[in-house]
């Protein structure tokens, strides 16, 4: 099995005294610097009576927080902060705490953000740069969306976003991204590095699906299972109050199925829920319809939960990517609509189904507390990492610890929902459905 690799890349020896004056001292009630030498293990599973090998950069992940000794010099930076891909709630917020913190903490006074993603960076868009100061960014956390303007696209012109970097004397980066973010930003970092510039890159996992890598979860994932669960409500109430009542949410979830099954549990409500790592079929004894025939004739009205990678082997799918590089998707939604209404045409039963599509709703929605709190830490520690030369390096929560993560390894995979894991079993136990409709 291969060991993953959790070093973090570093653009030198810090030897500047940080303006942030912390302990070195427990138990004095001033909070504490971090140091390189502080971990905590990727790992917590055991067994009795086990004795482990000695600990290495595969088992131990390094700590996030402000260090004593910094390698930038604060009244020398100029930091940029660009948004890519997709909406997410929470992006202002993390916008918003690492201007304050570049600013109030460190007393940097040059912080640029990045109009519209990766394009901003390239000339031929046209896009000026904003000044961001704490006065400018204040009150951004107050609405949704992103308020540096986001897009899909322009990662892969490295060199030409390299050039802009360079052009605007910019010495560290802040990316708030997803999967295809964050594989731009560790190729940008890659041709910074070929130039031999001293740039650091620092990502911020957003990613509404909850897909990446070795981090616990990424910003906005709360808020959407919370938004989702209003909406699963809704079609609950609609099916619930009609004659064969059927309420069917399609939720977001390309690859990974966490907000459906996040969902599913929440509410209670739902009957089944459909995610991409689970395969189902339509036909048969086994299959979805009998098993939703079944469900209506024993209660009355049935809730479907579905994600929106789920059962694309059932339908013609249109080759190629999008803008983000990801695979296009059919519609599972509108399949299921018409293969249900279908099916119970063909078999005489009289149904009502309402059909639900929150997506860009959640996708846009002002970040829920429990999610301002994390992105506020997030973007603390994105500063502390960026200041001390940090590189190439993401900072996630692992094992409820803010943590240095490599970016390289954050986008070798991704995450997806276990089939065999106690949270599909959990899923399982929610719904009712059965553990499989094959």
């Amino acid at each position: 099995m291969k060991k993953t690799d959790f070093s973090i890349p570093s653009l030198g020896e810090c030897k500047i005294q940080s303006p942030i004056m912390l302990s070195e001292t427990h138990g004095d009630l001033i909070a504490n610097y971090v140091t390189d030498n502080e971990f905590i293990r990727y790992n917590l599973e055991a067994s009795m009576g086990e004795v482990g090998e000695p600990l290495t950069h595969a088992d131990l992940i390094e700590k996030a927080g402000p260090r004593q000794k910094i390698y930038f010099s604060p009244n020398y930076v100029h930091a940029a902060i660009a948004t890519c891909g997709g909406l997410c709630p929470g992006i202002n917020d993390v916008i918003r705490a690492i201007v304050r913190c570049l600013w109030t903490r460190y007393g940097v006074r040059r912080i640029s953000g990045i109009k519209f993603g990766y394009k901003g960076f390239i000339s031929e868009y046209g896009f000026s740069p904003i000044q961001l100061t704490p006065e400018v960014v204040n009150g951004i956390h107050k609405t949704g969306g992103s308020f540096l303007g986001t897009s899909r696209g322009g990662g892969t012109r490295v060199t030409e976003i390299v050039d802009g970097i360079e052009q605007m004397n910019i010495n560290m980066v802040f990316f708030i991204g997803g999967d295809g973010t964050q594989k731009g930003a560790l190729e940008v970092s890659k041709e910074i590095e070929r130039r031999y510039l001293k740039i650091s890159v620092i990502g911020i996992p957003k990613t509404i699906d909850n897909d990446l890598s070795f981090i616990q979860k990424s910003f906005g994932f709360d808020t959407a299972i919370a938004k989702a669960t209003e909406s699963v409500a809704a079609a609950n109430m609609e099916a619930s109050s009609q004659i064969n009542g059927i309420g069917l949410v399609k939720l977001m979830g390309r690859e990974s199925g966490f907000i459906a099954t996040h969902t599913a549990i929440a509410c209670h409500e739902a009957h089944f829920v459909l995610i991409p790592e689970v395969r189902f079929e339509l036909g048969g004894e086994n299959g979805f319809l009998k098993l939703l025939e079944k469900k209506l004739v024993e209660n009355g009205y049935a809730l479907i939960v579905a994600a929106e990678g789920a059962g694309q082997h059932l339908m013609n799918i249109e080759e190629g990517t999008d803008a983000s590089g990801n695979k296009k998707l059919a519609d599972i939604g509108l399949f299921l609509k018409k293969e249900i209404t279908d099916y119970f045409d063909k078999i005489g039963m009289h149904i009502n189904l309402k059909y639900i599509d929150p997506s860009y709703q959640i996708r846009s929605s002002i970040a829920a507390p429990i999610d301002s709190v994390y992105c506020e830490r997030l973007g603390n520690n994105a500063v502390h990492a960026a200041m001390s030369g940090k590189t190439r390096t993401l900072i996630g929560l692992v094992n409820n610890k803010f943590v240095h993560l490599p970016i390289e390894q954050i986008v070798s995979e991704r995450k997806h929902v276990n089939p065999e894991s106690s949270l599909w079993r959990d899923a399982l136990d929610a719904t009712g459905q059965p553990t499989t409709m094959i």
